[in-house]
């Protein structure tokens, strides 16, 4: 399998902005917080075309919930990897076939929350960090990979690296 990046589109913002009202629309908890978070939400970072979200919950318990409501989106509430990760609820958006959204609902304090805060955080301020995980990224999309996982464990060194570094300033 191929992954494909493409150069910074500034539609990405309006995408994530137009998912999230739709999103508080149908959300009953009032106690949520929607970000923006991965490639797609860095200014000039290259990514693939997938608008990652993130919503966090005051408390978890209440998750369950909202799997409904999301779906009601068009999203599919994908279980099958919260055996490893029993904190996070994650929900796939497909456009023509293709992956458009993804949504990872998690706990507000916790510390995937933090650590993809920080990550994003680090390179909207950091052109140079931002830049060489663009161009990692554009190397190993000339790799033929099994599957998207094997993808993203490529750059976790990478991207350990600097949330170590954002998370202790």
């Amino acid at each position: 399998m191929r992954i494909t990046i493409q150069e910074y589109n500034p539609d990405w913002q309006t995408q994530f902005e137009n998912e999230k009202q739709q999103l508080l629309d149908v959300i009953s908890v009032l106690d949520i917080q929607i970000e923006h978070i991965g490639s797609t939400s860095v200014q000039g970072l290259g990514a693939k075309p997938v608008i990652d979200i993130m919503i966090g919950l005051k408390d978890f318990k209440s998750a369950d919930i909202l799997v409904p409501q999301i779906q009601q989106l068009g999203y599919e509430y994908i279980s099958r990897h919260e055996g490893i990760m029993p904190y996070r609820k994650f929900f796939t958006k497909r456009q023509n076939g293709q992956p458009s959204h993804n949504i990872h609902l998690v706990e507000i304090r916790t510390e995937f929350w933090f650590r993809h805060l920080a990550f994003r955080n680090h390179l909207r301020n950091n052109m140079e960090d931002r830049d060489r995980y663009y161009q990692l990224k554009k190397e190993l999309a000339k790799r033929e990979w099994n599957d998207g996982n094997e993808y993203a464990n490529a750059k976790s060194e990478f991207i350990r690296l600097i949330e170590k570094r954002a998370l202790a300033i």
